[in-house]
């Protein structure tokens, strides 16, 4: 993390929800090496991660195996959104699966990222979680487009003019589905961060959807993009 990404603010809340306890334990220690975050749960179960939301302050953050005993990654989501709507998750996994990625972002992800990763590319993918962003590979971002196109499954009848989406809040919706995260979108289109994340406010508004992930999970169930 560079100097001028460092926060000024408390550090970000990350919770770690993992059964391999060799990988939690390295991954959270990982974390707290990190400038901005500090890992202040570790659960081999999400049920035991649920319950620790009744006592304890719910984290900015949750990174979610999804193969879980009990309660899987995925499920989770629900859960996690009902419980505590205001912390982001991540799934963690092994798995470079597209129809699951799919799944997951339909189901609430806020990203997603292999646990082959970097300890530094888990760190970025917290910080653009936390800062609303969406971390999901470009790569990554257009298998789930491929898999959901050769899915067979039919879109609804809905379209970008009956949601009232903008030419520039579709151009915008098109680049997050590639996979771009704020500045990137910013850059690309030669407009401010602060216009980006307006644009982005009023897409969640109109498509009624609270992140990155589930707006692009959503223009592309509906075929608006």
């Amino acid at each position: 993390m560079s100097t001028e990404q460092k926060k000024s603010t408390s550090p970000v809340r990350v919770w770690l929800v993992e059964d391999n306890e060799a990988f939690r334990k390295t991954v959270a220690r990982g974390i707290e090496q990190l400038d901005g975050m500090t890992c202040t749960g570790s659960f081999e179960t999400f049920e035991a991660a649920y319950h620790a939301l009744d006592a304890e302050p719910a984290p900015d953050v949750v990174l979610l195996d999804v193969q879980l005993p009990g309660i899987d990654g995925i499920s989770a989501l629900t859960h996690l959104r009902e419980k505590s709507p205001n912390s982001r998750a991540v799934i963690l996994t092994v798995f470079d699966d597209a129809e699951k990625i799919f799944k997951a972002v339909c189901a609430g992800a806020s990203g997603y990222i292999l646990k082959t990763a970097r300890l530094e590319e888990i760190g970025e993918a917290i910080e653009q979680v936390a800062d609303g962003g969406a971390p999901m590979t470009p790569k990554v971002a257009k298998r789930v487009l491929e898999v959901f196109r050769a899915s067979g499954r039919q879109p609804s009848s809905a379209t970008a003019d009956d949601y009232k989406l903008t030419d520039r809040e579709q151009e915008i919706l098109r680049l997050m589905a590639d996979g771009l995260i704020k500045k990137e979108i910013a850059d690309q289109l030669d407009i401010s961060f602060h216009t980006v994340s307006t644009h982005m406010r009023s897409i969640y508004e109109k498509l009624h959807v609270n992140t990155n992930t589930g707006a692009v999970a959503k223009a592309l169930r509906e075929d608006l993009i």
